[in-house]
């Protein structure tokens, strides 16, 4: 069982019978009234959000979660794929459960696939992924007073803001946390 007092922002609980994250957490000490924390959390399962006030002291348990590191191989329809690099299992997770993750997420990388009660629930992307640039406009010359940007679409979909510098075919690292442009990747 998990305490009110150890509630913090990515802590996994479990809430009435399902698995949640939390995203964002207050602990508030009013000057009437029983302390509580006020907290917005993520269903892993569905992705819905939840606001719920818990009051200081009641207790939450402890998701039965698993993490495994595994294979992205392939998507087909709503499905993409991941296999077990132990066993060789290919597991199937809905484009749903991937949410804004599936935009870092190119084939044969590794991941890891967070698993509830032995079914496989969301994936979780490093905070930094190196992706190639398959279509940026040229930058125009002489904008760059205030460090303009321009639209960059990356190898997996994904759609992010970066230096007018940056070109077409270059690998970039950008951060998963904030879909941001971080520095390109020499070599």
């Amino acid at each position: 069982m998990l305490d009110t007092t150890s509630f913090r922002s990515g802590l996994k609980i479990e809430y009435e019978g399902e698995p949640y994250i939390i995203v964002d957490c207050q602990h508030v000490k009013p000057g009437k009234g029983v302390a509580f924390v006020k907290t917005r959390m993520k269903n892993l399962r569905t992705g819905t959000t939840l606001d719920v006030n818990f009051r200081s002291g009641d207790k939450v348990g402890v998701p039965d979660i698993e993490t495994k590191d595994m294979q992205y191989l392939y998507q087909d329809g709503d499905l993409f794929y991941f296999m077990d690099m132990e066993t060789y299992d290919q597991k199937p997770i809905t484009e749903d459960q991937l949410g804004d993750t599936r935009k870092y997420i190119k084939e044969n990388s590794i991941v890891s696939v967070l698993f509830y009660k032995g079914v496989p629930i969301s994936v979780e992307v490093p905070m930094k992924v190196e992706l190639r640039i398959v279509k940026a406009e040229p930058g125009v010359r002489g904008d760059t007073a205030q460090g303009a940007t321009k639209p960059a679409v990356l190898e997996t979909g994904a759609i992010v803001q970066v230096p007018l510098f940056v070109e077409e075919g270059e690998i970039i690292r950008v951060d998963t946390r904030t879909n941001t442009y971080i520095e390109r990747v020499r070599g």
